[in-house]
């Protein structure tokens, strides 16, 4: 090894998640020298890279997320209405939702939030403290008692590798691939019942490849009048006839389920009486938003039931697996749009829709899917405490009348224990949920001493993991990782230390409090 090759920094983020981005600022505010390396060529994650529109709980305008959120949040209003030519009304509006999703209070456009995030990590990056290295992965981590002394990235386009050493690593990847190189204790998949008790759990053997449905995500708007139609995808003879065995029909058609009570339901297309609009679900720009001419047509992301794909998992299976299996929810995303161009059944009786027109700009690739796939599960640590079910469940049969309170708190989130169908085969998980803390143990590994996670690779379970998964919440888990590092380098102590000791713990929360965080809920109900 030659020090040409190395690369020195206090904390190393592998990966450039919404989670490592607010990590990174944390540190960063801490004074520490930080690098964070990112897949693609997009920081940001599911808000992003994935093109996922923030997914948040009904009180997230007041509170419930941190300060840095919030001014995330503002931040976006502002890119707007400083940058673009809005309407008066929209202006005015306080509380702007971009896209008027139903979704989510401030639906956006995945550039929208790539330039906030940029600007809000310009300063660091401008004065030398914050190193991003887009385009590279991990490929080596090095270990001694207990502790990473380096991990070893490689240039995606240029093939090079470069060893990067800190004091701190911080695992942001989307599917926690830090974990296996560094040997860090985890899990995946559905736990049984007989692991942790939850009542939502596999019955007989944990199935560690038993993982959520993952999601090529993609922009499209209408242009009534004109012809759009994609070339016809190579899968789309196997797409249109498949059935999975708990959905109502074919996946693509205007049918699924309600998540909560699995009846079947019909969705229409755009707003019609009586059906629920898949157009205005996860809409990230509303064309009455902007003066007349600003937008041709409203723009929308599709990430849907029928686009969600649950043939095989992603996550510790070779390399020839994980590649078909990319390849099939790309073939199945870009089918579903065909089919709608060109077979899906219309109110007036006539079929297709070849005005919808596949937005690659949007999403900032050759072929008009996201640059990642919008992974809802990853690898999980094996923490010092695991969030289950009984943590938060607010089922009937629950005997809870909020969440279960953490003495470790290190902020807040809000959800429904919201999983979708599975690469077992099993149909949606959808159990209201009560606002809920991120307690500290959940971000501590139980062996090594110097890794933490920042995404959704934290000490959930399978069942738990469909609600710390969120936009507002990895926000918040990727921060308090952050400060956490920084804290323990300046105090010289370990992460456990800090949860074990009360005179650190206490300091530690203050010190959070004091940067805007929200360690427990006031009085509130289930969602």
């Amino acid at each position: 090894m030659t020090t040409q090759n190395v690369t020195k920094a206090d904390i190393v983020i592998i990966g450039g998640s919404l989670g490592g981005c607010t990590a990174a600022l944390s540190a960063l505010k801490m004074g520490k020298q930080v690098i964070m390396t990112e897949e693609t060529d997009w920081i940001g994650g599911q808000l992003t890279n994935q093109a996922v529109p923030p997914d948040e709980h009904k009180w997230i305008e007041s509170f419930g997320c941190t300060r840095s959120y919030r001014n995330f949040r503002d931040n976006i209003r502002k890119y707007y209405k400083d940058l673009f030519p809005v309407t008066q009304k929209a202006r005015e509006n306080d509380r702007l939702n971009p896209g008027t999703a139903n979704v989510s209070r401030i639906s956006h456009e995945p550039r929208a939030a790539l330039h906030v995030l940029t600007e809000m990590l310009a300063p660091y990056v401008n004065s030398g403290k914050l190193s991003i290295m887009t385009e590279h992965i991990p490929v080596h981590a090095e270990t001694k008692d207990d502790a990473v002394t380096a991990v070893t990235v490689q240039g995606l386009r240029t093939g090079k590798q470069l060893v990067l050493q800190g004091t701190y690593f911080i695992d942001a990847t989307e599917c926690g691939d830090l974990l296996p190189l560094a040997g860090v204790e985890y899990v995946t998949g559905a736990e049984s019942k007989q692991d942790l008790g939850e009542p939502h759990a596999v019955d007989g053997p944990a199935e560690p490849q038993n993982m959520q449905a993952f999601t090529y995500c993609f922009a499209m708007d209408y242009i009534e009048g004109e012809n759009h139609t994609i070339e016809r995808p190579a899968e789309y003879d196997f797409w249109k006839d498949y059935q999975a065995p708990f959905w109502p029909t074919k996946q693509l058609s205007w049918y699924g389920l309600v998540p909560h009570t699995l009846e079947p339901i019909e969705y229409s297309l755009f707003p019609e009486p009586g059906r629920f609009s898949l157009w205005e679900y996860r809409q990230i720009i509303d064309k009455d938003n902007f003066e007349e001419g600003t937008y041709d047509s409203s723009i929308t992301i599709v990430n849907w039931p029928q686009n969600d794909y649950w043939l095989g998992s992603i996550i510790d299976v070779s390399e020839e697996e994980r590649q078909h299996h990319l390849y099939m929810a790309k073939q199945l995303s870009l089918s579903l749009l065909y089919w709608m161009q060109t077979e899906a059944p219309r109110p007036d009786g006539g079929k297709g829709y070849p005005g919808l027109r596949l937005r690659k700009d949007v999403v900032g690739t050759e072929d008009g899917l996201a640059k990642y796939p919008y992974i809802r599960e990853a690898r999980r640590i094996q923490s010092l405490s695991t969030v289950t079910e009984q943590h938060i469940s607010a089922q009937p049969e629950s005997p809870l009348t909020a969440a279960v309170p953490f003495e470790d708190s290190v902020g807040v989130g809000c959800y429904r224990i919201d999983l979708h169908p599975s690469t077992g085969l099993n149909t949606f998980i959808d159990i209201s949920a009560y606002p809920f803390q991120i307690p500290l143990g959940s971000l501590i590994p139980v062996r090594v001493k110097n890794v933490l996670p920042a995404s959704k690779n934290i000490g959930t379970t399978h069942i738990t993991n469909g609600c710390y998964r969120v936009h507002p919440s990895e926000w918040n888990i990727g921060e308090a990782v952050g400060h956490l590092s920084a804290y323990c380098m300046t105090k010289q102590v370990t992460p456990k230390e800090v949860r074990e000791n009360k005179v650190y713990l206490t300091e530690f929360q203050q010190l959070l409090k004091d940067q805007g965080f929200e360690l427990e809920w006031p009085h509130t109900h289930s969602v």
